[in-house]
């Protein structure tokens, strides 16, 4: 198999920021290396790439595809073998999905870095209207610059927008007069962790799941409780079920079950995909049901009948 090409990946929608992102990049002495770069752009925005400009630019190949037709892996490899070169930084357009960049993308390029941008005056709007896009871009990222800040502004509505895909994701403010500021607002979780038992709500379960899995070692050793639905299934492991819910992902189309794998000697007792209140002991667990790295699997201490919740589809929220 060729060599990996590490790509560098930059996401957002139109006039968002990538573009000035990727010239300032390219620009800066720290990133100016004998690598010949190849720099993909699938959006035309008004920005414009001029190699001319940076230190070492006959290294650096601009590509500017003519549109979605481009994405495409005969496209893509037959641009690194005319450029020669040994990275690439993709500009995606914001309108079309992480799923189809994947199908695309030649076997040996590896992402090695994501990151979105967003006008912080547009972005909310944009939610509003393409949430799932949104929704795409904001689950994938590292880190989020939210770009054109005014002074005084309101944070609490963008920083609500990221931590209700992901706790995990870095957020910056780019102010207007090209200052930053990283986000420090703290998200205080809402169930008591130094409970003997972690009563877990209702509505908060998306959370407490998204949680978990982010922040396992937080749990390790905790005792939860919650309800949820159990899943019986003889492609799990004997003694186990799947305790979880059924959770909008981005929207009312997108609707899937997520859960946590519990071991319980008397899982032949409980009802397939039944209701019950179920306490458990966390333990951090590394494990292939986690693809190898450590997760959060459940050693059960009773299972109790309940009925459904009012609402049966949680949030991640």
């Amino acid at each position: 198999m060729a060599d990996p090409i590490p790509v560098y990946l930059f996401l957002g929608f139109l006039d968002g920021g990538k573009t000035k992102f990727i010239h300032d990049t390219l620009c800066d002495q720290r990133f100016q290396t004998k690598e010949r770069t190849l720099c993909l752009l699938f959006e035309d925005g008004e920005e414009e790439l001029d190699t001319s400009k940076y230190t070492g630019g006959n290294n650096v190949t601009v590509v500017v595809a003519d549109g979605k037709e481009d994405l495409n892996r005969k496209f893509l490899t037959d641009c690194l073998k005319k450029s020669r070169a040994e990275r690439v930084m993709i500009e995606y357009n914001g309108m079309w999905t992480l799923q189809e960049l994947g199908m695309a993308l030649p076997d040996n390029w590896q992402i090695y870095q994501i990151m979105m941008f967003a006008d912080a005056n547009s972005i909310l709007s944009y939610n509003n209207n393409m949430r799932q896009l949104v929704y795409d871009k904001l689950n994938s990222t590292e880190v989020v610059f939210f770009n054109r800040c005014k002074p005084g502004l309101d944070k609490m509505p963008l920083h609500s927008l990221v931590r209700q895909v992901s706790r995990r994701t870095a957020i910056v403010y780019e102010y207007e007069d090209g200052t930053m500021e990283n986000d420090d607002i703290v998200d205080p979780l809402p169930y008591d962790m130094d409970a003997d038992i972690v009563e877990v709500k209702d509505e908060d379960f998306g959370l407490l799941y998204m949680d978990a899995m982010e922040n396992t070692a937080n749990y390790d050793g905790k005792t939860i409780r919650f309800k949820g639905m159990t899943v019986r299934s003889p492609r799990l492991p004997k003694g186990t079920f799947v305790g979880g819910r059924n959770a909008m992902t981005c929207c009312a189309e997108d609707i899937q079950f997520v859960g946590f794998l519990c071991h319980w000697a008397k899982t032949d007792s409980i009802k397939n995909k039944g209701w019950y209140t179920i306490t458990a002991e966390v333990k951090a667990v590394k494990d292939p049901v986690f693809n190898g790295e450590t997760g959060p699997m459940l050693y059960v201490r009773s299972v109790e009948k309940a009925d459904k919740p009012s609402e049966e589809v949680v949030y991640f929220g």
